[in-house]
């Protein structure tokens, strides 16, 4: 049984060989479907990793803690009309910061953000700014980049000292003929010297307008320990606060005692923010461990401020759902794609193998006269379809691995070549060989051996 196997496949080789124009058109199919495959593939494979970066760039793996001022924790004891406030909170702190850094593993980046309203003035010309207290990791969070000059180093960070990036903004305002680079511009009561310039962010008016986003190019920044120390640092303790009652952070000690039986409500005083900082964001590594970050965090600030829930937590829903839908619509096409060039492939074996079929009556008409079964001449086609198949399918790859660098150089578009798609499309080739061979295989064995010796 294996000695007719290994004999109908000589035979197939010799049949492909000396028929090597048909076996090479019938071949093209395959080729290029395998090559347009993981071309394809990998082209959109790129675009997809490309879109997907962008979408994070968007916040889609950032958490996003901000300070609720307003909260309030209050307790009622038995005796009437009496109401105390037991619980404290020391507000959002970069002791938060460097403790959730320290602890949660999932967190790849974090950034605390301090933002000031105040105004900038220089050579006469006044204009009302934020100022932007931050740490390095923001610009990468944020997607800036510096267009010139160069970010804050380590020891200007650690002094706090007197130094700032400026938006493109800033620099258009106040620096219109010269290089604000090395120049001082006086931030609020202080001067600070401009070390570096931010690339210019395109924000239409109407998203100014319409979405509340503010105009980041207008904006100042500095070192997060420069605006605690010369700026504002909501978490000490002073001399307004104590005469307020805002001390405590979280509210007061405050106990209220109405007289005969009836409370009386004293009148609302202004609720000063004690938060340290404004704003926290917060970048897990992989999308997949978003909302158990966020349940370690809303835990880990629950045990520091007392349980005094004094911040909010949120997580981008809408755009982790675009994520997923994007990454739904690039398999889709893609799987599309390689379906139907394989398809295309896989037709053209089957309609030259069976004009083979015709071409060859006589010779199939003469192996059945000498003895051949039916199942040596289907074993015989089958060899060749998945030969041609197989063949094809590792030309298929090597045109595609270098159409894929190609473009990549050429036209600048990246790709990715994934061994999967490489593997996908060599099986699919040689699958595709053995289905669409079976047609042209019965066709040939159900030949008479009488009428196809006669056939001219």
């Amino acid at each position: 049984m294996m000695e007719k196997v290994v004999a109908n496949f000589y035979i197939a080789v010799e049949a492909v060989l000396a028929n090597k124009v048909r076996s090479i058109l019938t071949a093209l199919g395959i080729i290029f479907g395998v090559a347009a495959v993981i071309a394809m593939m990998a082209i959109g494979n790129g675009a997809q990793e490309e879109i997907l970066e962008q979408i994070k760039l968007v916040g889609v793996n950032n958490i996003i803690i901000t300070p609720v001022v307003e909260q309030k924790e209050e307790q009622v004891t038995e005796e009437v009309g009496v109401r105390e406030t037991k619980k404290f909170s020391p507000g959002l702190t970069l002791k938060d910061a460097e403790g959730m850094n320290n602890i949660i593993p999932s967190i790849s980046r974090l950034s605390p953000e301090i933002v000031l309203e105040t105004y900038i003035i220089n050579k006469g010309i006044r204009r009302s700014a934020k100022l932007v207290g931050i740490e390095p990791n923001y610009f990468a969070l944020t997607d800036f980049s510096i267009a010139e000059g160069e970010t804050f180093n380590a020891d200007q960070l650690k002094r706090g000292s007197p130094v700032c990036i400026i938006g493109r903004g800033i620099q258009t305002k106040f620096f219109t003929k010269e290089n604000p680079i090395g120049k001082m511009i006086k931030c609020g009561p202080h001067w600070l010297e401009v070390v570096g310039v931010l690339e210019e962010r395109v924000i239409s008016d109407n998203s100014i307008a319409n979405l509340g986003i503010r105009d980041y190019n207008m904006d100042v920044y500095a070192p997060i320990r420069t605006v605690l120390i010369r700026y504002k640092n909501r978490s000490l303790v002073t001399e307004s606060m104590l005469q307020s009652g805002n001390a405590g952070g979280g509210g007061g000690g405050m106990i209220i005692i109405g007289g005969g039986g009836e409370s009386e409500e004293p009148a609302e005083k202004k609720i000063e923010n004690y938060h340290q900082i404004d704003r926290l964001v917060v970048q897990v590594e992989n999308t997949e461990l978003l909302n158990p970050t966020a349940e370690v965090i809303s835990r880990f600030l629950r045990r520091r401020h007392f349980d005094v829930v004094d911040y909010e937590i949120t997580i981008p829903e809408l755009l982790l759902k675009q994520q997923q839908r994007t990454k739904s619509i690039f398999n889709i096409v893609l799987g599309a794609i390689a379906g139907i060039s394989l398809l295309v492939g896989g037709i053209g074996i089957m309609n030259i193998m069976l004009a083979s079929v015709m071409e060859r009556i006589k010779e199939i008409g003469l192996r059945l006269s000498i003895g051949a079964q039916k199942r040596d001449i289907i074993l015989q086609f089958l060899f060749e379809a998945v030969m041609i198949s197989v063949t094809g399918g590792i030309i298929g790859v090597i045109l595609g691995v270098s159409f894929a660098m190609v473009i990549s150089r050429i036209a600048e578009i990246p790709t990715v070549i994934t061994f999967f798609s490489i593997v996908i499309s060599f099986g699919v080739a040689a699958t595709i060989g053995l289905i669409f061979g079976i047609a042209p295989a019965r066709r040939a064995a159900n030949q008479d051996p009488i009428t196809s010796l006669r056939h001219e």
